[in-house]
Parts: structure tokens; C-alpha cells; sequence
């Protein structure tokens, strides 16, 4: 193997995408966070905001950008190709916006020997013994009053660390030296203060649902009134930011890599490809679409999840709102000329537990975007699908790596077998290879983000073209 040598200055410049990752991801503590993040930056490249209740008719125009919002956790972008007509392919990519993570109950309030603490529930499929002592706080939405009988979607993000969830000394149990075992309703409880700096009454009071020194932080950060406050959805994470480590440079150590990376990915790749000076789009006959879901790490089976009717309701609508046309098939048809990139994050091999990883099948981060694959489904690749993303790949010469599970494991699921059921719609399964997935902590190569957005790019600018290339009928 070769090495660099050790003169060589280990100071490398990590990738600018990899920089505005960091950016995109220390902004997007929750589902909530991440849409408003996205949402900001798709106005800021010029799309314009439609709403679901309202009707399409008249609005869509080629060339034109939009998007749309539902829950505030699941958003919608799309661009209309120059020469897009009614009964066209839209080229779509798909990501989610949720990670496992420990959610505030609706009565949160708990006291025990001098503590008070703030009763969680785990949402997804986390690593839960990674969230014991870490620096935590919440983010999430508050619905707020602010006028009679008005109420309105407020953010809240508590920057510094109100909670933490301390291990057992392993004097007390030795146990620990075998094997760290917990229970996730009695053990896994964040401290948020003592009964003896709390205010006065505070552990004694039975009638709040919260403790209120903890709602007296969360009015600190919105600006409003305890009674103003009339319920919320928060997340629990780490406080310690995202960063770019290793000696060249290389890794991004990070929460929530699965999947705000690739939902990242997805979107910067669709505003690259729309920009105004982007005469790919003036002539293309497609539609590019995003869906960044909510609730894809509990099953997806939501109202703003991607096995609900979301993406079904949005495809009909642009075949319908675009002009005046009214054909019986114009649904069936554009999904017949439509692709699906769903996009979440592939496991790269670890050093430590190579033989966890089938032999000719072990990811590697820097080398490339990761094609899924299984037999059984569980990815929605097919040869015909990774056959379509190859070609795109080659726009920009981006680099691909296949994985399979070994045959003695399980296989995880994405939003891609799902969706091609659903819709009937050909649809591959990708991601960029990481460590430690559904840990607090999370890690990445740098390079890998570039690669991504660049697959993506290519996919949109060039589907159709691609497309008409590929006889399977």
C-alpha cells in the first residue's frame, strides 16, 4: 500500500461542499429545521412557494420553479423543463429528513432523588447507548398563540446544553465492563436540574405536564408568554457542532449524516441544475422534482411520509395544472417515461468488522456513490434502473460502488421499494458510504458529497436524454 509521505502538509482544504454540508447540517437539528433550511435556500435560487390547499391551475409555467411544504417536515421542489408538455417523464430524486433520535413526551415532567428530568421517547431505530453523556438540548416546532384564537408554527432551537443523560459509575455496577445494558424507559432519562437550584415549588407541583424551568428556557428563546404556548414537537441532540476531522481533512464527524447528507445532496444538485443561467433546463421535456420526507426511520406510513399519498397527489396535479389538457392516461403515461433516485446512506466497510461486509462488496468512503442492491427488494434497483444511473454518472465522470448485503444478515430499507410499488415507477436505490449509522455521531468522507451532488446533477440535466436511449418494452 502506498502512503503519503510524512513530510507532506496534513493541512488538505476539505471540498467547499463538504464546508456548506457542515453548514446545511449544524442548521437542521430537527425535520422542522432541515425544511426550513431548504426551504431558505430554494427561495434564495429563485422558486416560488405553492400551497397544497390551493388550487395549481393557471400557476406552472415552463421554466418555472416551485415549491411546497406539508407538516413543515416534508418539503417539495420542482422545475419545469422549457419544453415540457402535459404527459412528459418528471426525473425525480427522493431523500427523508428524520434520523432516530429521542422525542419530549407529552408530559414530560419527572422528579427523582433531588433531579428533575425530562421524560423521552426514542423515535426510530437510534444507538441509544451512544446518547449517554453527551451535551444535549432540544429543537423542534411550538405551536404559539398570537392573537385570539390564532396559532401559529414557531421554530426553537436551545443552542446550549440544558440535558444529559449520565452513565453509572462502573464502580456501582462492573457489569459494564462486559456489556453496557440499559433500559430505555428507566435509564434512558436526560437530567435537566437539580431540585435544589430549581425555583421554588417547582418538583411538587403535579399539575404542570413540564417542568417550568424547562418552559421558562423555551419562551427565553421565542419571545413569548408560558401560556402562550399550547404544544410542540422537540427533538433531543447534541449540542457539539458538525465538523470536518482526520489528518488529511477527510471526515465529516457528524449527527444526523443519515440522511440529511443526501438529502443535501439531492438539494443542491436540483438548484445547480435550475440555476437561471442553465440552458440544460430551458431544453429539457421533463419535469425535475424533489421529495425530502419526513418519517422514513419509523416506516414512512405517515401523512407526510413517503408511503403516504403525498407524491402520487403531487404528480397528478402537474399533469393536470399545466395547460388546459384533460387525457384519461396522462397520468399513467408520464410515470411510464418518469425515473426515482432514492437516495439514503449506504454502509461503507469498518476496519474493525470487515467480515461483516459480503467479500466483494465493501463500500469505501472517497470512491464513490453506492448503488444498493438485493435480490429480495429491499433495495428497488433493478438492471435496467442502475443501468440509467450509470449513464448519468458519466456527465461527470462520478465514481460508483455497488453493495450487497452478506446473506447470513439482515437487510435494512429505504423509501425506494415503497414508492416503486406505489406508483409503478422504475426507481434505484443509492447513497454515499458512512460508519457508525444511527449513532449521535456519525461519520463521512468529504469527497463523497461533491461525488453525490454531481450524480445527481447529471441525472437531472440528462434523464431524458438517457432515457430515450434504453429499450426494455
Amino acid at each position: 500500500m502506498k502512503y503519503h509521505n510524512s513530510n507532506q502538509n496534513t493541512n488538505s482544504t476539505p471540498p467547499k461542499e463538504a464546508v456548506d454540508f457542515i453548514e446545511f447540517v449544524n442548521n437542521s437539528p430537527s425535520p422542522f429545521h432541515a425544511v426550513e433550511e431548504a426551504r431558505l435556500r430554494l427561495i434564495e435560487a429563485g422558486y416560488e412557494e405553492l400551497k397544497e390547499r390551493d388550487s395549481w391551475k393557471g400557476k406552472l409555467k415552463n421554466n418555472g420553479k416551485y415549491y411546497f411544504t406539508r407538516n413543515r417536515s416534508t418539503i417539495v421542489a420542482f422545475a419545469i423543463g422549457g419544453k415540457y408538455v402535459p404527459g412528459n417523464g418528471v426525473s425525480m430524486a427522493g431523500a427523508h429528513t428524520d434520523s432516530p433520535c429521542l422525542k419530549v413526551k407529552p408530559i414530560s415532567k419527572r422528579d427523582k432523588t433531588g433531579y428533575l428530568q425530562v421524560g423521552v421517547e426514542p423515535y426510530g431505530g437510534g444507538l441509544w447507548h451512544t446518547w449517554f453523556d453527551r451535551d444535549l438540548s432540544v429543537a423542534g416546532r411550538i405551536m404559539v398563540e398570537t392573537g385570539e384564537n390564532k396559532f401559529e408554527h414557531k421554530l426553537v432551537k436551545i443552542t446550549r446544553p440544558i440535558l444529559r443523560i449520565p452513565t453509572l459509575a462502573i464502580h456501582l455496577d462492573g457489569s459494564v465492563r462486559e456489556a453496557f445494558k440499559f433500559n430505555n424507559e428507566t435509564h434512558l432519562t436526560p437530567l435537566i436540574a437539580t431540585a435544589t437550584k430549581a425555583l421554588a415549588g417547582d418538583s411538587i407541583n403535579t399539575e404542570e405536564k413540564h417542568h417550568p424551568i424547562f418552559l421558562d428556557l423555551l419562551v427565553q428563546e421565542l419571545g413569548c408568554k408560558v401560556n402562550e404556548i399550547h404544544d410542540f414537537e422537540l427533538c433531543l441532540y447534541d449540542t457539539h457542532s458538525s465538523t470536518i476531522g482526520g489528518a488529511f481533512n477527510e471526515f465529516i464527524f457528524s449527527a444526523r449524516l443519515d440522511n440529511l447528507m443526501m438529502s443535501y445532496t439531492i438539494l443542491t444538485a436540483l438548484i445547480n441544475s435550475t440555476r437561471d443561467t442553465s440552458e440544460s433546463l430551458s431544453n429539457d421535456p421533463n419535469i425535475r422534482l424533489i421529495s425530502l420526507f419526513d418519517n422514513e426511520e419509523i416506516g414512512s406510513t405517515t401523512a407526510h411520509g413517503a408511503d403516504s399519498s403525498l407524491l402520487e397527489s403531487t404528480l397528478r396535479r402537474l399533469c393536470v395544472s399545466f395547460g388546459n389538457e384533460n387525457l384519461e392516461t396522462i397520468f399513467e403515461e408520464t410515470i411510464h417515461k418518469s425515473f426515482m433516485i432514492s437516495a439514503d446512506m449506504a454502509h461503507a466497510v469498518h476496519p474493525n468488522y470487515s467480515d461483516k461486509h459480503e467479500e466483494n462488496h465493501r463500500p469505501q468512503m472517497h470512491k464513490g456513490v453506492v448503488i444498493k442492491i438485493n435480490a429480495n427488494q429491499r433495495y428497488a434497483t433493478t438492471a435496467t434502473t442502475s443501468l440509467i444511473l450509470r449513464q448519468a454518472a458519466k456527465k461527470y465522470n462520478v465514481p460508483l460502488q455497488e453493495f450487497v448485503v452478506r446473506n447470513d444478515s439482515s437487510c435494512g430499507s429505504t423509501i425506494g421499494p415503497m414508492i416503486s410499488a406505489n406508483l409503478g415507477l422504475r426507481t434505484v436505490d443509492v447513497g454515499n458510504p458512512q460508519l457508525s449509522m444511527h449513532s449521535i455521531r456519525e461519520t463521512s468522507g468529504t469527497d463523497d458529497v461533491g461525488h453525490a451532488i454531481r450524480l445527481f446533477q447529471g441525472f437531472f440535466e440528462d434523464f431524458a436524454k438517457i432515457d430515450q436511449n434504453i429499450i426494455v418494452d
